[in-house]
């Protein structure tokens, strides 16, 4: 009886042992065939439907993430890169819900984010000890922010890292308040390490905006519209046929007046005077001094008297 009890319990653990790996087995079978299933629906054709179709995409385990990114970064496993890329496109879809408030489309946020992912599975080290989510999300943002900040505008709203810093701290600030008083520049002055006048410059650039120079249309009164575009009103007075010829005119002059001067000037000062300042590739003293075999100073001296000769002919 003894024995066989034990032989039973042997088989027991054998049978469950057999079960756990089935149950994995098919666990595994199942994830692969979602996945399979999520990738071949991916030409969906709208922005709804591939929201659906990444939430469809499987979250990977601890385990498994650390598997296909050893995969990915001693093997250069490009298939386990894609499975890393697909299982957290869902996280660049809620990272773009956050910026839905700068008028840019959801879709363009996406694309650009899922650029920050892939860049982010590209450098991630399974060896830290933190999750790819983790690491990612400020390569996402960082893809984001840099698209916002090249399309709000028509102009370039930041260039610097304290503008870039400014504008998106600015930006949630803006919604509670239009302005700001003396007291809170100072506090986000101190807070983003800035100067009091950074903070007012970017806070005067949010709050202008893109206009068109001709009449766009869209309005319903067209003539009380049309005439208040701003390509009727501004106008330069001063560019008349009457204005252009004078400065033309006038123009011409000078140069005529400075080749008759150039021409009183002996051969070696007019050789100066045309290195030194007519040529678009300007010859140095030390280079001038050496062509004509004298010292610098003499060069100098010979230009300066050149220059004056030069403006006593053009003042008579």
């Amino acid at each position: 009886m003894l024995s066989n009890h034990r032989f039973d319990t042997k088989n027991t653990k054998t049978h469950c042992i057999d079960d756990i790996q089935s149950t994995m087995l098919e666990s595994t079978t199942m994830k692969n065939n979602t996945l399979a299933f999520a990738t071949s629906a991916l030409s969906v054709g709208s922005l709804g439907a591939y929201i659906h179709w990444v939430n469809q995409v499987p979250m990977l385990t601890e385990e498994e993430e650390q598997s296909l990114a050893t995969r990915l970064q001693k093997f250069n496993d490009l298939e386990a890169a894609r499975k890393l890329v697909l299982s957290h496109l869902r996280f660049v879809v809620k990272i773009a819900r956050s910026y839905s408030g700068y008028g840019l489309q959801q879709a363009d946020l996406i694309q650009e984010g899922n650029i920050g992912l892939m860049k982010a599975v590209k450098r991630f080290d399974p060896s830290v000890g933190v999750r790819l989510v983790s690491f990612a999300v400020h390569w996402v943002r960082a893809e984001m922010h840099e698209f916002i900040i090249r399309n709000w505008r028509i102009v370039k709203i930041a260039t610097t890292k304290a503008q870039r810093k400014l504008f998106f701290n600015l930006r949630k600030a803006a919604k509670k308040r239009d302005w700001f008083s003396n007291d809170e520049v100072a506090v986000v002055a101190e807070e983003l390490k800035v100067s009091h006048q950074d903070v007012r410059q970017m806070e005067m650039r949010m709050h202008h905006y893109d206009q068109s120079l001709e009449f766009s249309g869209d309005h319903d009164d067209e003539d009380t519209q049309a005439w208040r575009a701003p390509v009727n009103y501004l106008e330069d007075k001063s560019a008349t046929p009457e204005n252009a010829l004078i400065s033309s005119d006038f123009e011409n002059q000078q140069v005529t007046q400075l080749h008759h001067a150039i021409a009183t000037l002996d051969e070696r000062s007019q050789i100066i005077i045309q290195e030194r300042w007519l040529n678009e590739d300007k010859s140095t003293l030390e280079a001038l001094s050496k062509q004509f075999n004298i010292s610098i100073e003499r060069v100098r001296q010979l230009e300066k008297n050149a220059m004056k000769k030069m403006q006593d002919v053009i003042a008579s």
